[in-house]
């Protein structure tokens, strides 16, 4: 057994899908920003048409790539839920970006991070998956954590607020749709192509009134955005697999600790003291949850005999 093969087993199912939730909040974060600068330019069912368009190119390459064939690795069983998944990811990816259009980022993130104590509450009816007390108070910390990176609060509210919390309860449910698939099949690539087929035909539709002529530059842009979400949501599907939403979800707020790092080391903007204390806290909070989930694991695996 090698030493990368040994790694992954040493950090087990949990830290697995910490880690992989850590990159998807980095391509996230980008996508986030290429979205930011597009949406004052182009409507959204320019950028969605073009983007998901090239993630479902992705999509079918990857299921090439992997032998087992396009038909074979995008089928998936669960047509409900992928279904569901779907009709709320085309809902989340527009309130997303009109939230964006309408509203600065710190605003938008502040409902971004409302998506793990939705999450917490819907897992329970949704998945069997609910919260122990150890992870209440964990979702509690990350919650003071988001309040801190974010002092200024929301202000005044307006129709950007609206579409902001449209985005947060629909791609909370998206994830969890995307959680019960992944319970019953591994189809990764199947999770992005049908909800990327359904928005570029959803927005397809209203492309011939809105669309402008696109730049060389522009349509990198684009390119960039539909690599970055291609991969995210890749990732995101894998880590749902080996993670309960309730743990997955709070782990995902460390895309504002990449928004700190990025306007540091880019921009030289210098963290303030709440910025960094919300920082500890958010990322202390999603270690707590994985560490407590890892050995809620352990625990089981000791009290339930092997066959």
């Amino acid at each position: 057994m090698n030493r990368m093969s040994k790694m992954w087993m040493a950090l087990g199912g949990a830290g697995v899908g910490a880690l992989l939730v850590v990159v998807y909040t980095g391509m996230m974060a980008a996508a986030d920003g290429i979205t930011k600068f597009i949406a004052g330019s182009y409507a959204a069912p320019q950028l969605f048409v073009l983007s998901s368009f090239l993630v479902v190119a992705f999509s079918v390459g990857g299921a090439r790539i992997g032998g087992q064939g396009v038909v074979a690795g995008l089928r998936v069983r669960s047509r409900a839920a992928m279904l569901i998944r779907a009709v709320l990811t085309v809902v989340a990816s527009v309130a997303f970006f009109m939230a964006f259009r309408h509203l600065p980022f710190a605003d938008v993130f502040l409902f971004i991070g409302l998506i793990p104590l939705i999450a917490a509450v819907l897992s329970g009816p949704i998945l069997g998956e609910t919260p122990r007390p150890l992870a209440w108070a964990a979702l509690s910390v990350g919650a003071c954590g988001v309040l801190f990176l974010m002092p200024g609060g929301v202000s005044g509210m307006q129709a950007g607020h609206a579409w902001a919390l449209l985005a947060a309860v629909s791609g909370t449910g998206s994830m969890l749709a995307a959680r019960v698939i992944a319970k019953v099949e591994r189809a990764p690539l199947a999770q992005v192509f049908w909800p990327n087929l359904a928005l570029m035909v959803s927005m397809a539709v209203a492309l011939p009134f809105v669309w402008q002529p696109m730049g060389l530059n522009d349509f990198i842009w684009v390119a960039a955005y539909a690599g970055a979400l291609f991969g995210a949501r890749y990732v995101v599907a894998e880590a749902l697999r080996l993670l309960p939403a309730y743990v997955a979800t709070p782990l995902m707020n460390l895309q504002f600790v990449w928004m700190v790092v990025i306007g540091f080391v880019g921009f030289g903007e210098v963290p303030t003291a709440a910025t960094v204390l919300g920082v500890m806290l958010v990322v202390g909070s999603g270690a707590w949850l994985v560490l407590e989930e890892h050995i809620g694991r352990a625990r089981a695996a000791r009290i339930v005999p092997a066959e």
